[in-house]
């Protein structure tokens, strides 16, 4: 972590919140000011009230100025304080979404491998749970400070008009606290990063046995006792955390009081001896005890927002490096037709601490308007080297040309269109489904519709309620679900939607079953309308429709022709295939038969 100041980083954390809402920091500021000002009339009105019942020549009607005044003061006082309160809500929402858009934006810059690093992760976890609720609360411990220090300031020169020597005793008492707040914050951050990967894991459990996506499995399994026990163990472990944390807190917390209130006591007493030795009367020895109670509250809360500010900036520093790590938003690739076609040309890429290249010298070809499959093994590096096709990953060496000229990482992501086997189901309408694949225009109703045809959805989007607009998943809704076959159909209207040239397919037919696959693959040429497919799949009944298979094993190319070239060669293609003839025939292993 670099080492910048701690004044920058607060200094930052200021200029951020002034720019999330110039007019409520103004406003709030304003508060403030009115807030020390209340202050400064409820001592003067305390020495009046106190001169006038101290006198026993006045009247009753001497107290109505005093009084009157020292209640207007109150209730300004009062008024302020809670017209603030509601004030930093907003503020404080303001700069969240402020500082949560700069988070995202920095998320959405980075390179997708990155997120394959647990270090990576675990500091975006880190960052989240922790940085982005402190610019917040530097917003507050700012005006609070404002606040308090004008306090500080009017009290002390209205206990200088009574009594000079006052002033420095409380000041003192205050100081404490101030060096307390720079061993609180230490601790504080050291206690947060010491937490992170626990939380991780207790998030995890707890979605395992409470969220949709997980519930049916865990339930089939009888699984809850087992993953709540685990719970239990890692709770265990952060409450025994906690308490040494709070532990830590509490013996700060009461060093920090006792000294303000010492000072106070302390200055108290020097007020009766004042009075005792006849330097000051009692009108001014109320009027003064006034003062040096507010002042010591004035000061409390300075203390307050000082040591919100100190323990924030061990976090904000984080989230800044963290943000300084990530790149500037690049501006997107502009799309390309593919006349000859897309080649890989001798690529390696090799995943953050792995023992080996995932890809090791790949070389492959998918000429314009043809379909390419690569197979092979779980593992193999298929999904990785779609990933490097696609624009999502920079391959560690070689080169991806179009057309024969190499291109970028943005260029390629912009010409390429792709489903995944992990693809999102988003819960949005059906329209935003297929639609969000191309957002450089408004949703195009007809042309989504037109997509989803292609992929035979025109019967499923016919049965829900309002057709495409109808909110799929119930996550965020009462909307309505899909079978996983209808999702993934969803998926692959989604990628034709960005209408590109090459598609990347990576096992399209996965929650298929055989009949929708086959009517899906048997009209794949008319459903691609002359784009260039890249299609990955553990079906050879999918496969065998290819131009050119590639065949992948520990990261490289072994072998690659059409179907019948890699039957009649009996290397691992044929292996494979005869493997998964087998168990759709009924075939002894080792018998291909002649089908072909």
């Amino acid at each position: 972590m670099s080492r910048r100041p701690r004044a920058g980083v607060l200094l930052e954390a200021l200029r951020t919140t002034a720019r999330a809402d110039p007019r409520g920091v103004t406003l709030a500021a304003t508060l403030q000011l009115l807030g020390a000002a209340a202050g400064v009339a409820v001592v003067l009105a305390s020495r009046l009230a106190l001169g006038a019942v101290l006198d026993q020549d006045a009247s009753a009607a001497a107290l109505v100025p005093g009084l009157a005044l020292l209640a207007v003061a109150t209730a300004v006082s009062g008024a302020a304080g809670a017209l603030q309160g509601q004030q930093q809500r907003v503020l404080g929402e303001r700069v969240a979404q402020r500082v949560w858009r700069r988070l995202l934006e920095a998320c959405a810059s980075v390179e997708l491998v990155r997120y394959e690093s647990t270090a990576f992760v675990t500091r975006l976890e880190r960052v989240t749970s922790n940085a982005l609720t402190r610019p917040t609360a530097v917003a507050t411990g700012a005006l609070g400070s404002l606040g308090g220090v004008l306090g500080v300031v009017a009290m002390s020169v209205a206990l200088l008009a009574i009594e000079p020597v006052l002033v420095p005793l409380l000041l003192l008492a205050g100081l404490p606290a101030v060096l307390v707040a720079r061993r609180a914050s230490r601790a504080e951050f050291a206690f947060a990063t010491e937490a992170t990967p626990g939380l991780r894991r207790r998030t995890y459990l707890r979605m395992l046995v409470s969220h949709r996506a997980f519930v049916t499995e865990t339930r089939s399994f009888d699984a809850a006792p087992e993953i709540l026990g685990r719970l239990a163990g890692e709770d265990a472990a952060h409450l025994a955390r906690l308490r040494r944390q709070v532990g830590v807190r509490q013996r700060l917390n009461l060093l920090a009081a006792g000294a303000s209130a010492l000072g106070l006591a302390a200055a108290l007493a020097v007020i009766v001896w004042l009075v005792d030795v006849g330097r000051i009367g009692l009108a001014d020895a109320g009027a003064a005890a006034v003062a040096a109670r507010l002042l010591a509250g004035q000061l409390s809360g300075v203390v307050r927002s000082l040591t919100g500010l100190v323990e924030s900036a061990p976090f904000l520093r984080d989230l800044e490096d963290f943000l300084a790590t990530c790149p500037p938003a690049s501006p997107p690739g502009t799309p390309r037709e593919l006349r000859t076609g897309l080649a890989v040309r001798d690529v390696t890429f090799t995943y953050e601490n792995a023992g080996r290249p995932a890809l090791d010298g790949v070389s492959i070809e998918v000429p314009a308007g043809a379909v390419v499959a690569l197979v092979g093994e779980n593992g193999s590096g298929k999904t990785t080297l779609a990933k490097i096709v696609s624009g999502l990953f920079a391959p560690s060496s070689g080169a991806v040309s179009w057309d024969g000229d190499a291109l970028g990482m943005a260029e390629l992501r912009a010409s390429v269109s792709v489903v995944f086997q992990d693809f999102v189901r988003y819960q949005m309408t059906a329209l935003d489904n297929i639609a969000l694949s191309d957002t450089s225009a408004p949703p195009d109703r007809a042309r989504a519709g037109d997509v989803a045809g292609r992929v035979g959805l025109d019967e499923a989007l016919r049965r829900l309620p309002t057709g495409l607009d109808t909110p799929l998943g119930r996550e965020l809704a009462e909307g309505s679900d899909l079978s996983g076959g209808q999702w993934q159909r969803i998926a692959l209207a989604r990628a034709l939607y960005r209408d590109r040239d090459l598609v990347v397919l990576d096992e399209p037919s996965a929650a298929l079953d055989p009949r929708a696959e086959h009517e899906l693959f048997a009209d794949v040429r008319r459903m691609l309308e002359g784009r260039a497919a890249l299609l990955i799949s553990h079906r050879w009944s999918s496969v065998r429709l290819a131009d050119h298979i590639y065949v992948l094993d520990g990261g490289r190319v072994i072998e690659h022709g059409t179907h019948e070239d890699l039957v009649e060669r009996g290397g691992r293609y044929a292996e494979l295939y005869a493997l998964q003839s087998a168990a759709y025939l009924g075939r002894p292993l080792g018998q291909t038969g002649s089908d072909h």
